[in-house]
Formats: structure tokens, C-alpha cells, sequence
């Protein structure tokens, strides 16, 4: 049952001509060669130097893990850093997002900064990553075992701190104005820095937008309305209609959840019981990270369909996507953010309206405010936001289930130079996908341009799960399994 669990975490923006300037680049220090999975070709990676005044448990290391791919042919472009999300998760993790990246990365360096506590800069783990309770007291009270062991550390982590070591970052290697990618929480990261260091920035790109206002851990509205659309988008398909009310058979499927389908549910790798039961906030919040990955939720209504007949192999299986998610999540980093600058920022109230009649409920909610119960550091806020006029390129799928397009919509008039991306169907991260990547590199060169988003109307949802052996690809598909065959499978 660990397997399952896990996916819980796979959980989890013209160029400022009238800022001062920053500090003239200077030539970067060398680095050493070094390499990180999904990216082929050679880095260059540093040790940044940082204070030890916090933290002084002895875990943190000699200093700041940055990795950086060169510039293919170096014309003097800002380079580009990539900030990633959870919090808690590392950017060297992002390094697979390179490969979409190649265009940028023939004339302009890309970083990737380990903040404090996650992947190569002393990950924060918490022992997580070998087993996730699913029993929420019991998650707690390993949670504040991990606290107490390191509570200066934990209180030391914020988004302040991770801004500071990124200007300290950009110093030292010399840079003068930067552009910055986020993706997720890596959106707020981007958009506090270009709040407190404006002078350092040229650009930004956010993907799956965060605003600093915004209370992302208020998900179950999101999470279905992204349901909502997957439901229109199924219906409009012939195929796929011809599943029926799997909506209808999900929401039943959650409200009637029995200790005996939790006891039979099965191992998505094995494909035995599992060996925990499988509770119900589990299986909604499995249903959720299904909605992030548009390829995951096409399986989705096949997959619940089959789970009303009794066949749990599918939904299962759709579970088991995303088994490694939690790998690269650092729990003491994500616990010592989201508790202090977001989670005790919601009352009660706002999470009764936001899990009304919702498939979700308080499921992901829960598991946060359990966790912040038990990890007790001091509240961090940031401030209104100031106006700033970088340019900015905003990315939303239609059907994030956690920040959609209405976040980059509505909430962020404080930022005029701004374009906005809105990819139909897109669930969470959208960089990757279709005619993205170039625009994104043409926005960089050109920010002061209206980009031509023309083709972003041709990316499409992936072809939908009808049965067991996949989507109606150039035909009709299968006729759906009658009851007797379901049963014996």
C-alpha cells in the first residue's frame, strides 16, 4: 500500500527599464562536470557557499547543489533558472524538462538551484519516502518525531530564506539580470523574488500559476471543476460517451466506500490486496493526481466505470503512475512552507465553501492540516504585492485541478506586461506540451512581443480509455465488457 500512498505527493511567472540596475556580470567560476538523470548532455555544478548560523543540526551541507547546462552558443542571453514546486521539491529534479528547453538552451544557460532542504542541498525528508502512512494520527505523530529532531532547522526554511539564495546564487556565478521559469509553487517563488529583487530580474515564465495571494491548499472546487470538464470532454466524444455516467458512478463509487472494498482493493504493481486497507481519502485523492496528467485522466472514466462493475484493476493501475512522485517531494521543506506561508491562512469556513458538493471533500485539505498540527513553526507572510512591469508569460491548463486559469486571471493586475497561455484540457505543468516549448523561447528573446498563440489551440487531450486495450485509435472501439466477462477477468 505504500505504492498507492505515495501518489499523494505527487503533490504538490517591457524589461524593467525603470528598476535600478544590477550588478555588472561578472566571469562564472568553473564548476565541475557533473551529470542528472533524463538530461544527456555534461553539466556544470557548484557548491554556493551559505551562512550555518541555522540549521545546526549538522545536516545541511557545504553549501547551495547548482547545476547549470551551458549555453550551446554563448551570445550573452540572461540566462534562465528553472524554480520548482511542492514545496519541496528539488530543481535538480527538473532537469527532464531540459529536453523541451533546447531551443532556449542554444544561446542562453539554464540553472537549477536545490533550495535549502530539498534534493542535493541537505534534502528534508522526514523517512517518507519509504512509507507514507495512510492513517492520518499515525502520519502526525511521525511527522513531529521528524520536527522535534530538527526544529531550528525546520523553522529556519522559508520562501524569504530560498529568494535570498537566489540572488546569493546569481552573485556568485556572476550573472547580471536573470530570467526565471516556475512551475507550480515554483510560480510564487518567481513571483516573491520579482518582489524583492526586481533590479535582478529581466523576464518571467509561470506555469501552473500560484499568486502570492492565492490558497492553493483550497483544492476540492478546482479539483472538480477540472472532473467537470473531463465529464463534457468525454461526453463529446463518441466513444467515450459510451461509457455512461462514470461521474455519477465515481461519486457513488467515494460516498459508499466500504471497509471491505478498502480490504480488496489491489496492489497497483502486484495486483494482489493490498496490504493496508485503501481509505477513502486515499482513492479521491488518487482520482485527484489522476486530473494533473492529461494522460491519466484520459484513462479515468474507463477506469472508474470499470470500478462500479467491480473490476479495481484499472483504477488501480491508474494509481500506480505515479508511485515515484513522492521521491523527490522533501515532507520537513513541504511541512516548514505550506504550514507557515499558506495553510494557517485558511479558516475553517473557507474549507467548508470550497469542499461543498465536491468529489474531493476535505480529503487533500486533511492531510495538510493534520500535518501542521504537527509541525508547529512560526507564521511567515510576504506582504501585498507591488506593481512590476517585467514581462510575464502565464501558463494554465483549463483543467488543473489545483491552479486554474482563473488564478492568473484575476489575480494578478498588478503585473500589465503580461501574456497568458491556456491550454484546453491541460491539467497541472503544461511547459512540455505541443507548440509551448517555442513560445516560450520566443517569448524570451522577444518579450516585448505579443506572441502568435495560434497554435496553442492545437493541443489536444489525449485520445480517450474506452477499454481494456486502450483508446478508438482510427476505428470503432470495443464493445464494453458485459458483466459476466468483468467478473472473470
Amino acid at each position: 500500500m505504500v505504492r498507492i500512498r505515495r501518489l499523494l505527493w505527487g503533490l504538490a511567472l517591457c524589461l524593467g527599464s525603470a528598476l535600478a540596475s544590477p550588478a555588472i556580470a561578472q566571469q562564472a567560476p568553473a564548476g565541475e562536470r557533473c551529470y542528472l538523470d533524463g538530461w544527456g548532455d555534461a553539466l556544470r555544478c557548484y557548491r554556493v557557499p551559505v551562512s550555518q548560523s541555522v540549521g545546526q543540526s549538522g545536516h545541511f551541507p557545504d553549501g547551495l547543489a547548482v547545476m547549470v547546462a551551458p549555453a550551446v552558443n554563448d551570445g550573452g542571453r540572461e540566462p534562465l533558472y528553472l524554480l520548482a514546486g511542492g514545496p519541496g521539491q528539488a530543481a535538480s529534479e527538473l532537469a527532464p524538462l531540459l529536453n523541451a528547453f533546447r531551443k532556449v538552451n542554444r544561446e542562453r544557460a539554464i540553472v537549477m538551484v536545490d533550495r535549502r532542504g530539498a534534493g542535493r542541498s541537505g534534502a528534508f525528508r522526514c523517512g517518507f519516502e519509504r512509507d507514507m502512512p495512510a492513517d492520518l494520527e499515525q502520519f502526525s505523530r511521525q511527522l513531529a518525531d521528524c520536527y522535534l529532531q530538527r526544529a531550528d532547522f525546520a523553522e529556519s526554511l522559508s520562501s524569504r530564506q530560498t529568494v535570498a539564495d537566489l540572488e546569493r546564487v546569481r552573485r556568485y556565478l556572476g550573472h547580471g539580470r536573470i530570467a526565471l521559469w516556475g512551475g507550480s509553487w515554483g510560480t510564487r517563488t518567481a513571483l516573491l523574488y520579482q518582489q524583492w529583487h526586481p533590479q535582478s530580474l529581466s523576464a518571467l515564465v509561470l506555469d501552473a500559476v500560484a499568486p502570492i495571494d492565492s490558497k492553493v491548499f483550497l483544492a476540492a472546487s478546482a479539483a472538480e471543476e477540472a472532473l467537470r470538464e473531463l465529464e463534457r470532454d468525454c461526453v463529446a466524444d463518441p466513444e467515450c460517451a459510451r461509457l455512461g455516467d462514470w461521474k455519477g458512478d465515481l461519486n457513488r463509487l467515494l460516498q459508499g466506500w466500504s471497509e471491505q472494498q478498502a480490504r480488496t482493493f489491489p496492489d497497483p504493481l502486484t495486483g494482489a490486496p493490498a496490504a493496508e486497507p485503501v481509505k477513502r481519502w486515499v482513492l479521491a485523492n488518487a482520482v485527484r493526481a489522476a486530473l494533473y496528467d492529461p494522460g491519466a485522466a484520459a484513462q479515468l472514466p474507463y477506469a472508474v466505470r470499470q470500478a462500479s462493475r467491480g473490476n479495481y484493476l484499472p483504477l488501480s493501475g491508474l494509481t500506480g503512475l505515479f508511485i515515484n512522485n513522492a521521491d523527490s517531494m522533501a515532507m520537513g521543506l513541504t511541512f516548514s512552507v505550506a504550514c507557515a506561508e499558506s495553510l494557517n491562512r485558511i479558516s475553517a469556513e473557507e474549507v467548508a465553501r470550497d469542499s461543498a458538493d465536491t468529489f474531493l471533500g476535505t480529503a487533500f485539505f486533511d492531510l495538510f492540516h493534520s500535518g501542521c498540527e504537527a509541525w508547529p513553526v512560526s507564521a511567515k507572510p510576504y506582504g501585498a504585492p507591488e506593481p512590476r512591469d517585467h514581462p510575464v508569460l502565464l501558463i494554465s491548463g483549463s483543467a488543473d485541478p489545483i491552479t486554474p486559469p482563473v488564478y492568473a486571471e484575476r489575480r494578478l493586475d498588478y503585473l500589465p506586461n503580461r501574456q497568458h497561455l491556456i491550454v484546453a484540457g491541460g491539467g497541472h505543468i503544461n511547459s512540455r506540451r505541443g507548440c509551448i516549448p517555442g513560445l516560450i523561447a520566443r517569448f524570451l528573446n522577444t518579450p516585448a512581443e505579443p506572441l502568435d498563440k495560434t497554435c496553442v489551440a492545437g493541443i489536444e487531450r489525449p485520445p480517450f480509455m474506452v477499454d481494456a486495450y486502450g483508446p478508438a485509435l482510427g476505428g470503432k472501439a470495443g464493445a464494453e465488457p458485459a458483466a459476466e466477462e468483468v467478473a472473470s477477468d
